[in-house]
């Protein structure tokens, strides 16, 4: 199933992927809700990021060859990090270059939601309290990155975390191809397989420390092949499963 939070005549509302038709539900797909008679086709409809989370959680260095690109230590225990919810945008949107930084990097990462409240969960029953997965791009001004001790600032801006475009339910979330893509050229290739540490764990680690609520997101990190934007610049992120996250980059000009 495909979850799709969108807005048509100037109201925000939920609904169904169908093929290219989206069925509007009567409330948020986080609560119990019921299937209406409205339809509308997808390119009718401007597509919102999924969820708005009470907090997103992120991962670094969770892929082998990512960590050896920036010459870090793969951690033996998660290493997580929050980027703000003010930071979310949907498909289409902008991403844009503060005045503060000079090099804005993408990173394609598979996004997790929340689906039930979460605490300390073991391993062998995250799967329950995962509604499903979406795409996110960690945007990360990686010359802040360099300067600070922790990454609140580098990752945290405006516009710093492209979400999207549907959740989707019911995958093999530890075994889907991600690709990104800059302006039509490949430059991330990898398979969540390689993910050093897997969504169970993850979920099972995060909410040995905080309280998961539904509609929270896990970005799960970053393969290797990150790279700077410059100024019109579009960044597609492609997961096996889910579809196409693709945003356009804004450089001070």
């Amino acid at each position: 199933m495909k979850f799709v939070r969108f807005k048509i005549n100037q109201s925000i509302r939920y609904g169904i992927l169908e093929d290219d038709m989206v069925r509007e539900i009567d409330s948020d797909f986080l609560a119990e809700y019921e299937l209406t008679n409205a339809y509308y086709k997808l390119q009718e409809v401007k597509l919102l990021a999924p969820v708005i989370p009470s907090k997103l959680i992120a991962v670094g260095i969770n892929y082998q060859d990512h960590a050896a690109e920036l010459q870090f230590t793969t951690p033996k225990e998660p290493l997580i990090f929050l980027k703000p919810s003010s930071a979310i945008i949907g498909y289409g949107q902008e991403i844009n270059q503060p005045e503060t930084a000079s090099r804005i990097d993408y990173e394609g990462e598979l996004a997790i939601v929340i689906g039930e409240v979460a605490k300390n969960i073991r391993q062998e029953d995250a799967r329950r309290y995962i509604l499903g997965a979406t795409i996110c791009n960690d945007v990360t001004a990686r010359d802040l990155q360099k300067l600070d001790n922790q990454w609140t600032r580098c990752k945290g801006f405006d516009t710093f975390a492209p979400l999207g475009p549907w959740i989707v339910t019911d995958l093999d979330y530890d075994n889907l191809s991600i690709v990104t893509r800059l302006n039509g050229k490949q430059v991330q290739s990898s398979n969540t397989s390689n993910m050093v540490h897997n969504t169970n764990r993850l979920v099972s680690y995060i909410s040995s420390i905080m309280t998961l609520y539904p509609g929270d997101v896990i970005i799960t990190g970053t393969p290797s092949g990150i790279g700077p934007m410059k100024h019109g610049d579009i960044v597609e992120i492609e997961i096996e499963g889910i579809g196409i996250l693709r945003n356009s980059f804004t450089a001070l000009v």
